[in-house]
């Protein structure tokens, strides 16, 4: 026998492919910081104190940062500018080539966050910063850093948990108060109910009615046959005792064996035609039988009163309360006892 090797090829061009985002990912993160520290700086050297201070204190550095990176500052950030359009454009080609999204448009609007950081204004610029999210969860996919067992990762997803499921919960109850409003509203429910969901599927109902029916009948004979035998046999003695005609013919002679005979043979009689009912369940003729019958007393049920409309608006609004009731059972309570 061969051992089967821990990773295939596949897997290996995966991974591979996987440590080659990660390297990248850390390239654009560290850009990113780089560029953030620099309009921090920047920032910091615009204001006057500081910079006369700076000055004051280190006039060589203060000459160098004014001459070097201030004065060509614009420069500078759109060189990292550029290195984020490059970015976005790669990680878009590359969406295309591994077919990552269902088209092939859809990258910018999943990556919307890395397109509006190469925008180069202030509000847009720490939007490069969620670059990080993508890091931490590429980490996590290739099992260099587990994030579920970080704490703050399980603070912050137990809350929002929480936060979601009572959100949801306030939505759903809220539909559904909507819908038992106008359940009570209209007076017609019924009869669209009728019409609209049950009439079509009548022959699929009828159906379905007849095959339970053969199927119940037929394991209800078969399991308590011999209590059917036991009773059928009761029932024909006690009807013979009953009888004056049986009575006058016991008090012949050989009247008691006649009696006897004749309680023996009607009781078997009686035997032999409840097992033909109960095998001819399951023929078609007992099916049309069944299914006729069904279909008149369906056309009855169909037919829409003022009774039977506030008895199905009553069982729709129940019904709904009790969903809502369930619905706001705050779950969350049992899973974080």
């Amino acid at each position: 026998m061969f051992a089967t090797p821990p990773f295939s090829r596949s897997d290996s061009r995966s991974r591979t492919a996987e440590l080659a985002h990660l390297g990248w990912d850390v390239l654009i993160i560290i850009a990113v910081v780089a560029n953030l520290t620099l309009l921090l700086v920047d920032s910091l050297y615009l204001i006057e104190p500081l910079s006369e201070g700076l000055e004051a204190a280190a006039p060589g550095a203060h000459a160098w940062y004014d001459r070097v990176i201030h004065q060509r500052f614009f420069q500078i950030d759109l060189a990292f500018v550029t290195l984020f359009v490059v970015d976005v454009l790669l990680g878009w080609a590359v969406a295309i080539t591994e077919r990552r999204y269902h088209r092939w448009f859809f990258y910018p609007f999943v990556r919307w966050y890395d397109v509006l950081g190469c925008i180069p204004l202030s509000g847009f610029r720490l939007l490069r910063a969620l670059r990080v999210i993508s890091l931490v969860h590429r980490l996590n996919r290739l099992g260099l850093v587990h994030i579920e067992r970080w704490q703050a990762y399980r603070f912050v997803a137990k809350y929002y948990d929480i936060l979601l499921e009572e959100l949801s919960d306030r939505i759903a109850v809220r539909l559904l108060s909507n819908v038992q409003e106008q359940v009570k509203a209209d007076s017609t429910l019924a009869d669209g109910l009728i019409n609209r969901v049950v009439a079509p599927r009548k022959e699929q109902l009828i159906r379905e009615i007849t095959q339970r029916i053969e199927a119940s009948a037929g394991r209800a004979y078969d399991g308590n046959r011999e209590e059917v035998r036991r009773y059928i046999s009761e029932m024909v003695n006690h009807t013979l005792r009953e009888s004056p005609e049986i009575r006058r013919l016991e008090r012949l002679p050989m009247g008691s064996a006649v009696s006897g005979s004749l309680e023996a043979s009607l009781a078997g009689v009686a035997h032999r035609l409840v097992d033909e009912l109960a095998r001819g369940i399951h023929t078609p003729r007992f099916r049309t039988l069944v299914s006729d019958t069904a279909e008149s007393g369906f056309d009855a049920w169909l037919k829409v009163d003022e009774g039977s409309a506030e008895v199905t608006e009553a069982v729709l609004v129940d019904a709904l309360e009790m969903l809502k009731d369930q619905i706001s059972r705050q779950a969350w309570k049992d899973r974080y006892q």
